[in-house]
């Protein structure tokens, strides 16, 4: 076979060598050890949480060490791409705060290596598919679908590995004037790498899970598609290695694609880069009990979508991916409790092999400590811009009460046990509600303790008494002197001990008060309560009691 020939039947517009692209791609200018790293998403229009998973390490690999961090949109399946996708995938780490240095970007590149849409890039992948070509490492296959369906069929009956090689590989040893006569008769061919039939293994470092060592490929596989566009597997191997990126973060499940990648890099000569295949993320399956895969169509908390909808603070998210990602995260969190998460030395040996547990209680949990810690101002603005998109009503709220909404949030903050009321922007909306006129509910009743007589009676008292400047302790102190003038206990473990020498205790009392400020018996306090209300609120609010 004159396999020079065979590539300029194949590839007969490729004029620019490989020696054309190095030169259009030198190395990068960085500080020694600074890693570079990427995410490369397909433009499905699903962003999910592996995603923003795999982003962060890629971000904190490549920013705690000065390097580079870039978005390459991975779009070879053209069936499957949806209007709008990339748009949808860089707002989405934009949202969960993850910056790229370079890339692709909703108008356009931004970076010296690009394109960084890999449809775009269909030349530079043709230099080296026809450079394999006149190797004898690649040849065209002209085989139909039905006849790859047949060879599955018995392969399977066979118990054999599916895949084209070896005797399957029907089209490897085409003599030049029949690929011509099939390409003049109109036949559609995809372009597979010559696999090597042998018995040697493979070994390739992983940063997660150590030396990976695996059979050495003997598969006929696809480069391009009958398209012109390449696999992912020739994609990746050209584009990782043009745009130098020193480590390829991506799930497990590419693991067993491994000994082509390494083929390729060899074949082609080019160094590999550091590979580290992250855990499956999983989940508590609720009817077993055990572990399994997160699942698009059954599990919602997959889709990045999910916590936007849901206002699940994007720090609280970052916080809960990098407690799964090394497992000294917490104990630096404790130790470090008013520390920025960027600045938590991420490590690549801190990493699981085992399936990464996503749980959503925990991550809910997560979202209470760190939405305690903020200041209220950087609640509000937080909770606003979540409003403005997802609840109108309460933009116009906060909107419309800035004052009143700072000073509601600023009730049981600071301190050393701060409040934990609000987990998420959207839960903080029920939360809030008793502060504002427009959207206030009474939703319990008063306790069973205290009659109609009762209620009646201590908010004719205790309004009668209501003094808007009294301190906290005056005004509890009025509490107190009521309590027990109606025959209830000031110490709840007095009425705790002897139940029949009361009508209630002090709790019972204070919980009218909550229910009648602010519509629920589990509220903060209600001397700060009443005070962020005014008295104007909150006399009119006590008096539908009394």
């Amino acid at each position: 076979m004159d396999y020079n020939a065979l590539a300029q039947l194949l590839f007969p517009d490729v004029t620019e060598t490989p020696e054309d692209i190095a030169a259009r791609f030198p190395d990068r200018q960085l500080p020694d050890n600074a890693c570079v790293t990427r995410i490369g998403p397909s433009p499905t229009g699903f962003v999910h949480l592996g995603n923003l998973y795999n982003a962060i390490i890629g971000e904190r690999l490549a920013h705690q060490s000065n390097g580079t961090f870039y978005l390459r949109i991975e779009d070879t399946d053209n069936k499957r791409e949806v209007e709008g996708a990339v748009e949808t995938v860089i707002n989405a780490m934009e949202y969960f705060g993850v910056h790229f240095d370079e890339g692709a970007t909703a108008d356009g590149d931004n970076g010296n290596y690009g394109p960084y849409r890999q449809r775009q890039r269909k030349a530079i992948y043709h230099v080296f598919a026809k450079l394999l070509t006149e190797k004898g490492l690649a040849y065209p296959c002209f085989m139909t679908a039905e006849e790859l369906e047949a060879i599955r069929e018995q392969q399977t009956a066979n118990k054999e590995n599916p895949g084209v090689y070896g005797k399957y590989a029907k089209c490897r040893d085409l003599t030049l004037d029949e690929i011509k006569a099939n390409i003049d008769a109109g036949k559609e061919w995809v372009l597979r790498y010559r696999g090597v039939e042998t018995d040697e293994y493979i070994s390739a470092p992983d940063a997660v899970r150590g030396e990976l060592k695996m059979p050495r490929n003997n598969m006929d596989f696809v480069l391009l598609k009958s398209d012109g566009i390449p696999t992912y597997h020739f994609a990746h191997v050209i584009d990782d290695h043009f745009m130098h990126s020193t480590h390829v973060i991506r799930g497990e499940e590419w693991i067993s694609s491994l000994p082509m990648h390494v083929e390729l890099f060899s074949v082609l000569g080019w160094k590999m880069p550091i590979y580290c295949h992250t855990a499956t993320l999983m989940k508590i399956d609720e009817e077993t009990g055990g572990k399994r895969k997160l699942s698009k169509r059954k599990d919602p908390e997959l889709a990045l979508s999910y916590y936007q909808q849901e206002g699940i603070s994007k720090d609280a998210v970052w916080e809960f991916l990098l407690t799964i990602l090394n497992s000294n995260y917490e104990e630096w969190r404790l130790a470090n409790l008013e520390a920025d998460y960027h600045d938590f030395p991420y490590s690549l040996e801190k990493m699981s092999v085992s399936g990464a547990l996503v749980d959503i209680d925990k991550l809910r949990d997560i979202s209470k400590n760190v939405i305690c810690r903020m200041t209220a101002e950087k609640v509000k603005e937080s909770w606003l811009e979540w409003c403005e998109e997802y609840n109108a009503e309460y933009a116009e709220l906060i909107k419309k009460y800035p004052e009143r909404t700072v000073a509601a949030l600023n009730v049981g903050r600071g301190g050393a046990k701060p409040r934990r009321d609000i987990e998420t922007w959207k839960q903080a909306c029920n939360f809030m509600s008793f502060y504002y006129d427009e959207t206030f509910k009474v939703t319990e009743d008063m306790p069973e303790e205290c009659d109609e007589a009762a209620v009646k009676e201590f908010f004719g008292k205790y309004i009668a008494s209501y003094d808007h400047s009294d301190d906290s302790n005056t005004w509890f102190g009025k509490v107190k002197a009521i309590t027990e003038e109606m025959g209830f206990a000031v110490k709840p473990k007095d009425y705790k001990k002897n139940p029949e020498q009361f009508k209630g205790s002090i709790v019972h009392i204070t919980n009218m008060l909550r229910i009648a400020l602010t519509g629920h018996a589990n509220a903060p306090d209600i001397w700060e309560v009443s005070h962020v209300l005014g008295e104007e609120i909150t006399r009119r609010r006590l008096q539908a009691f009394a």
